[in-house]
């Protein structure tokens, strides 16, 4: 049998599902800016007259495990039970959902019973006003910034930065020492299209927070639209 989840977010309420009655169908989780994985509990009850089977539940994501009342697939009338999953949270930050699929007695392989839902709020740390930057092709190589502010508790400074392109400068202008930064990306020319990943390198504790991509793109300026 596959186990599995792939996806979450984040409501209240009472849901049967074939049989099954959960107590909810989404959670929501506002996690510390350390942390480096959080869990979701659905509790569940058989409320029929009968027993109900767990065929199986999906996972798609990697970064999600996930168990079903120590293995426990199977529920008589009144029996109880609850779907744990644990959420891996890496390199994300902001808002992430993950799902929990499942499948119960004579589910059609294409309908699942049931879809689980939680929706994890990651700090963001460090703050970026946008993260692409546009050039027109043949347009006006100007200077373009990034506001960039800084979220934590403690200061956060930028350390480096680096581009994939030689055709972008990149300086970084401090507006408040590890608080307030300016990143100033300028074209030497906008002849032809391209894309750059600005890479941005900071001396943040914490790991997820401590290095961030932009984007440099020149390209042609779509049709417009009379």
């Amino acid at each position: 049998m596959r186990t599995a989840i792939c996806c979450w977010l984040a409501i209240a309420g009472f849901l049967p599902a074939a049989g099954l009655t959960f107590e909810k169908e989404l959670v929501e989780i506002h996690a510390p800016p350390d942390a480096k994985m959080v869990v979701a509990d659905f509790k569940f009850e058989n409320k029929t007259d009968k027993p109900v089977n767990i065929v199986k539940f999906d996972k798609v994501c990697s970064c999600i495990a996930v168990q079903v009342s120590n293995g426990k697939l199977n529920y008589a009338p009144g029996e109880s039970g609850q779907i744990r999953a644990t959420f891996d949270m890496g390199n994300f930050s902001g808002l992430v959902d993950k799902t929990v699929v499942l499948w119960l007695d004579k589910d059609p392989v294409d309908k699942p019973s049931l879809t689980l839902t939680v929706r994890v709020h990651i700090p963001v740390l460090v703050v970026m006003s946008e993260k692409t930057l546009k050039w027109s092709l043949d347009g006006s190589p100007e200077t373009r910034k990034i506001d960039i502010t800084m979220a934590h508790s403690k200061p956060i400074k930028i350390v480096a930065t680096s581009c994939t392109s030689d055709n972008f400068s990149v300086e970084v202008h401090p507006l408040e020492e590890g608080k307030h930064y300016e990143l100033w990306v300028t074209p030497a020319a906008v002849k032809e299209p391209g894309l750059a990943i600005i890479r941005i390198e900071t001396d943040c504790d914490i790991a997820r927070h401590k290095t961030l991509q932009a984007f440099a793109v020149i390209r042609r300026d779509p049709p417009r639209i009379p």
